[in-house]
């Protein structure tokens, strides 16, 4: 259990903000070790990545909370109001049909979606419509193998957006998903009675493995968009797929 844990908090830290699936890959893992993510760890997991966002970029996060009718804090509100729109459309029907087929496929959109946006010129701007679109690709990241970094990052370059306001914003956008994702699980506890098990310890390293992945995984995708060097995470998303034609 404890290594266990251990595994699931440093997959989650590094595959929720590089651009390469943190649900694929739980997916993946799950049918491989036979790992499976708790109700209550998948809360543990969540906060420890909130918090990993807002730690490195406190000062963006400060100023939105600070001016909520700025232009950062409509355009984030922009981007969530379609993530949410598309997520209730899809939701249901990822939650009674998706079983691992379309796994392949999606890694082969987020490495095809990444290959693109590298070829992109940097921009000099961040407007709504960056933020709007990138709101939209926030929506389809629900299906496991389309990595949310990735397709909300390629998504804002592709759109001519700054690299790295692109990227930072990415991370941002994530806020208020991750709190509402947060919300539906404490509301499958206490309303709908799931049972949880809890173990001290080997909960705490796993949120601590999360926040510390995270934070070092965050830091590392500012500057590696900054300088469109992205290219590598494409050919790993294209092995994957390739891999995953023969778990599944």
């Amino acid at each position: 259990m404890f290594l266990a844990l251990f595994f699931l908090g440093f997959v989650q830290g590094l595959t929720e903000f590089l651009p390469v699936s943190s649900s694929g890959h739980l997916v993946l893992f799950s049918k491989v070790f036979g790992i499976e993510e708790s109700l209550f760890v998948s809360i543990i997991l969540h906060v420890a990545t909130l918090l990993s966002v807002v730690v490195v970029l406190r000062k963006e996060v400060w100023h939105i909370i600070r001016h909520p009718f700025s232009k950062e804090s409509m355009q984030l509100i922009m981007a969530t109001i379609p993530t949410c729109i598309i997520a209730l459309i899809f939701m249901p029907i990822l939650k009674d049909s998706f079983n691992g087929v379309l796994l392949p496929l999606c890694f082969l959109i987020s490495a095809i979606l990444l290959m693109f946006s590298q070829r992109v010129k940097n921009g000099n701007k961040f407007d709504y419509k960056t933020a709007l679109f990138m709101g939209i690709a926030q929506g389809f990241a629900i299906f496991p193998g389309l990595s949310r970094s990735g397709t909300t990052i390629s998504a804002g370059l592709l759109s001519k957006g700054e690299r790295e306001k692109v990227t930072k914003f990415s991370f941002i956008m994530s806020l208020p998903i991750i709190v509402l994702s947060l919300i539906l699980e404490l509301y499958e506890i206490f309303v709908v009675g799931e049972s949880i098990t809890i173990q001290f310890w080997p909960m705490i390293i796993s949120f601590l493995t999360a926040f510390v992945t995270g934070v070092f995984a965050i830091k590392f995708m500012i500057k590696a968009t900054a300088k469109a060097n992205l290219t590598w995470f494409a050919l790993y998303l294209v092995l994957i797929a390739i891999i995953s034609l023969f778990i599944l």
